[in-house]
């Protein structure tokens, strides 16, 4: 499978990855390997503007884009800085990757697709905020990326991640309706020769019993009282929601940026925070709801068709650590009873389990990226491979306080190995669900690919002539 295999990591690395089905949060990284938008071209004097610019050294125009030699440069000696192997990357390939991102934005632009201002600047505030922690002052960042201002460092941010998000939300679009029959699935597998299968590497299988601490009903009651309190300052004493949001809220994912959330049907928010959202008008605040992270309170700012722009603000009612004490002591109570034969795991999980993902199906975790129950060693979250490693068949580990990573209240849990599989060839039965995700890549690419051929011929593009003897994987020399 070495061709298949070639063609599929070409696709993870300029492609599926950076569609994210996943939401996500952008993380620092985004400001270094996403290169800054160079002036547009007019489209009038265009040989003039063209001289103009030449002295940066223009490697490529793509639709209204202009793509620097410095771009690629200060691509590839970021991706250094980060640690990235660039062993593999050439300045031809990161040139055509550039070249792709530029003909998404272009098209996303042409095609009506929106990116708010307020979801730009949210996520550059994040960034800032993230890479002033990193080292230290703001003064220091400023520093490091050459910049005399907060606001020119704000601008450049706001060119480089309005790009990307165009660029990323082309290409949701163009796959977001891609899926593989099983039909597909098996004519994917059949084709691969015999001597090129997939090897899969060691897999566990685990399962969980969670016990979450019991939190007070006068905590509780504390919390919607303030959350009550917030919201009829805004109704009645029109206080800023947003200052608000910045001040009480308890959500690490949206507090700097005052409490400001983008989000359709399909986002992945919680169903609870999702159906509050939905029901409420423009200009309308919720009531004080519950989800597994706290209690909300939401505010709707715009509403665009099936997308909304909301405001909300997180608090979590404070838990005893005579409550935490609890959890745990029970968790140990069962785990015990476990031992003893009283319950099998599974039982035992469905009955006491307090996470609900989990239970019915006898506390079994799923992998998050693909939902199959198997977790590849090399794979694995490191901090859930340090809580199993050292499992043997059939032992549970004593309770585990754990840290919800979604931002909820922490949480007890035992953990058990429940099988284990070797190394292995791909067996279509066995690992079906990682045979469809590898058909599903290869649609999707042929899809993204069909797509760049198309639009390729029907936009403006000039590559100049130190780049045309490059081995673009696209036809951007149009011959």
């Amino acid at each position: 499978m070495r061709k298949r295999s070639k063609h599929l990591l070409s696709l993870v690395f300029f492609t599926v990855m950076a569609i994210g089905v996943k939401a996500q949060e952008e993380n620092t990284a985004d400001l270094i390997t996403e290169p800054m938008q160079a002036e547009i071209t007019p489209k009038k004097d265009t040989v003039n503007s063209f001289k103009k610019i030449k002295l940066d050294g223009i490697s490529a125009v793509v639709g209204d884009y202009v793509i620097l030699d410095s771009d690629i440069e200060k691509t590839l000696i970021d991706l250094r800085s980060q640690g990235a192997s660039v062993e593999d990357i050439t300045h031809c390939s990161l040139l055509g990757k550039l070249m792709e991102d530029r003909l998404y934005a272009h098209q996303a632009v042409q095609d009506s697709i929106l990116v708010s201002d307020d979801e730009v600047n949210a996520t550059s505030d994040r960034q800032i905020q993230q890479l002033v922690q990193q080292v230290g002052s703001m003064d220091k960042v400023l520093e490091f990326y050459k910049k005399e201002t907060l606001e020119d460092f704000r601008e450049e941010l706001y060119t480089i991640n309005k790009l990307r998000m165009l660029s990323e939300k082309m290409q949701q679009k163009i796959v977001s309706e891609i899926q593989v029959t099983p039909e597909e699935v098996r004519q994917f597998f059949r084709n691969i020769p015999a001597d090129e299968k997939p090897v899969f590497g060691a897999e566990l299988e685990i399962s969980q019993i969670v016990k979450a601490p019991e939190i007070p009903e006068e905590e509780k009651q504390k919390v919607i009282n303030k959350l009550a309190e917030i919201k009829a300052d805004v109704e009645d004493n029109d206080a800023s929601f947003s200052v608000k949001a910045i001040l009480y809220s308890q959500d690490p994912g949206s507090k700097s940026k005052g409490g400001f959330y983008s989000m359709t049907r399909q986002t992945p928010f919680v169903k609870e925070f999702k159906d509050v959202a939905f029901s409420l008008q423009e200009g309308e605040i919720s009531e004080p709801f519950e989800t597994t992270f706290g209690y909300h309170i939401i505010y709707i700012e715009k509403i665009r068709g099936q997308e909304l722009d909301l405001r909300h603000i997180l608090i979590q009612p404070e838990i005893p650590q005579a409550a935490v004490d609890a959890a745990k002591v029970e968790l140990d109570s069962i785990r015990k009873q476990i031992i003893e034969g009283k319950y099998t795991f599974a039982e035992a999980a469905l009955n006491f389990s307090d996470e609900k993902e989990t239970k019915f199906d006898g506390g079994l975790l799923r992998n998050p990226i693909n939902f199959d129950s198997r977790f590849e060693l090399t794979k694995m979250d490191p901090t859930l491979y340090n809580q199993v490693r050292n499992l043997k068949d059939g032992e549970i580990s004593y309770p585990l306080l754990e840290a919800d990573p979604r931002g909820g209240p922490p949480k007890y849990k035992i953990l058990k190995v429940t099988n284990r599989y070797d190394e292995h060839e791909a067996d279509f039965a066995k690992d079906y669900l990682k045979i469809q995700e590898l058909a599903l890549r290869e649609k999707q690419y042929n899809a993204i690919k069909e797509w760049m051929d198309e639009h390729i011929k029907d936009t403006y593009v000039s590559v100049n002539a130190a780049n045309k003897s490059c081995n673009f994987a696209n036809n951007w020399v149009k011959e």
